[in-house]
């Protein structure tokens, strides 16, 4: 699949003013122009980070250079376990999509565009439902949709509408793959003494969650459709050589030989599937709807095996959708390096204290939820930060008379919030979509700005 990022060049070279457009299509441009400028990297944004939580960790918790440093380096291989995981999830995401019954699927959904307004609201509910289902189904759906619209509606900005579906990732933690909810749900996890086993039913399906999803799922849409430039004059408008597909022509001798009728034979692929498909039955009959993240593995490998038709052509899926994950691999270290300086030099537990010291029993949801939109700029995993926050903001809940399990929505969608200014679950979108951060992170922060008021506000007065 090619990748080239879009030529800077193209874009429109207008301040901030957009005539005709409304107030917050130009806030949208406001905020665009600064992070087309400022933005750096992500991987540089991942090293600044560092920077800071080694600076923060010395001025702030009074640890030596020499201790952060060593923290660092200790966390570093911490999350090697969770980051063949979280590979291993957008692999199978993304071959999962690629699957004839899914591509022909998507393909429809995408014919339904037939102007701009249509391609952006499409693009963002596919990205809503799909991230509903996974985190990392999301993201795929999110950068396929994205380049199937632009390719049937020629005059939308490309920079809007990869960013609405990225904007549709906001709503992840409130599905099925949010992992604290998942945590406290598993029997043995580590805070059962405290609170016991927190069942979905009062976290996913709680009134709470469904009222913001809900409110997330039917508005933002139409909120991403308003900061869509009117003029055209003012849009990116991507070249459609940049979204045809790279098509590898290998000449194969077709042979009769016993295992080229193997490599051929949709038999092989069943196997494994029916094989996952009767494991899955099992557990889900022996332990309830009890979801983590190998189970989620191997509901998309499953699923993989069952929709191709034979190894080679799971082979070509599989290729195509591991040339995505190049960055995780290279910058999750670097994020574990920083979990490692932010947990062990106390600077996690300082900042959360900052809201819990001043929380009240009406007040604790939400200033968790805001703790954990500041820790998930530094630590860019759910599990991650329940890790950190738990012990901190369990206690407090118990003292104070909050349910627990709000307390586990507010750090989930703390999580999902700030991902809209945090680069690194934008990496394997922008690699199918063929853009820079800095290209969509401007119009992602109205996505910020609009969904922290909604959460807060119900946070707030339900919590």
């Amino acid at each position: 699949m090619k990748t080239e990022q879009m030529p800077q060049s193209n874009l429109p070279e207008k301040g901030p003013e957009y005539k005709g457009d409304n107030l917050l299509a130009k806030i949208a441009m406001f905020f665009a122009k600064i992070a087309e400028k400022w933005l750096p990297d992500a991987f540089v944004f991942a090293v600044l980070l560092t920077v800071i939580t080694f600076l923060g960790g010395m001025f702030i918790t009074s640890s030596s250079p020499f201790e952060m440093m060593t923290h660092w380096g200790d966390g570093m291989w911490s999350l090697l376990t969770f980051t063949a995981q979280i590979i291993t999830t957008f692999i199978m995401s993304y071959a999962l999509a690629l699957t004839k019954p899914v591509a022909r699927g998507l393909e429809k959904v995408a014919n339904l565009c037939k102007t701009p307004n249509t391609a952006i609201i499409v693009v963002t509910f596919s990205a809503l439902v799909a991230s509903l289902i996974s985190w990392a189904f999301g993201l795929v759906v999110a950068g396929i949709m994205a380049k199937l619209v632009a390719k049937k509606v020629h005059d939308v900005d490309y920079r809007v509408l990869v960013a609405a579906g990225y904007s549709g990732f906001v709503i992840w933690e409130g599905g099925l793959s949010s992992s604290p909810a998942l945590f406290v749900a598993t029997e043995g996890h580590n805070f059962q003494e405290m609170v016991g086993l927190i069942p979905t039913s009062t976290t996913l399906f709680s009134t709470i969650n469904i009222i913001i999803v809900c409110v997330v799922f039917f508005t933002l849409p139409f909120v991403m459709k308003l900061i869509h430039p009117k003029k055209k004059e003012d849009r990116f408008i991507i070249d459609q050589q940049l979204l045809q597909e790279e098509v590898e022509e290998v000449q194969e001798e077709k042979r009769n030989t016993l295992n080229d009728k193997l490599d051929r034979s949709r038999s092989i692929v069943m196997i494994g599937g029916l094989l996952g498909l009767v494991y899955l039955v099992n557990h889900f009959y022996t332990n309830g709807f009890s979801l983590d993240l190998n189970t989620v593995n191997l509901i998309f490998l499953t699923f993989v095996l069952l929709l191709y038709g034979n190894v080679k052509e799971l082979g070509s899926g599989l290729k195509k959708a591991s040339g995505s994950v190049g960055q995780f691999a290279l910058q999750y270290p670097f994020y574990a390096g920083i979990m490692g300086m932010m947990t062990a030099s106390g600077l996690a537990i300082w900042i959360s204290n900052v809201f819990a010291d001043i929380a009240t029993s009406k007040t604790l949801p939400v200033f968790t939820f805001f703790a954990a939109g500041i820790l998930n700029m530094f630590v860019p995993s759910g599990g991650g930060q329940w890790a950190i926050q738990a012990p901190i903001f369990l206690p407090a809940a118990m003292e104070l008379g909050v349910d627990p399990a709000k307390i586990v929505l507010a750090v989930a969608w703390g999580d999902a919030w700030t991902n809209m200014i945090q680069p690194f679950w934008a990496l394997p979108l922008l690699a199918i979509a063929g853009l820079k951060i800095r290209d969509i992170m401007g119009f992602t922060v109205i996505t910020l700005l609009y969904t922290g008021i909604i959460i807060s506000a119900v946070f707030l007065f339900l919590g």
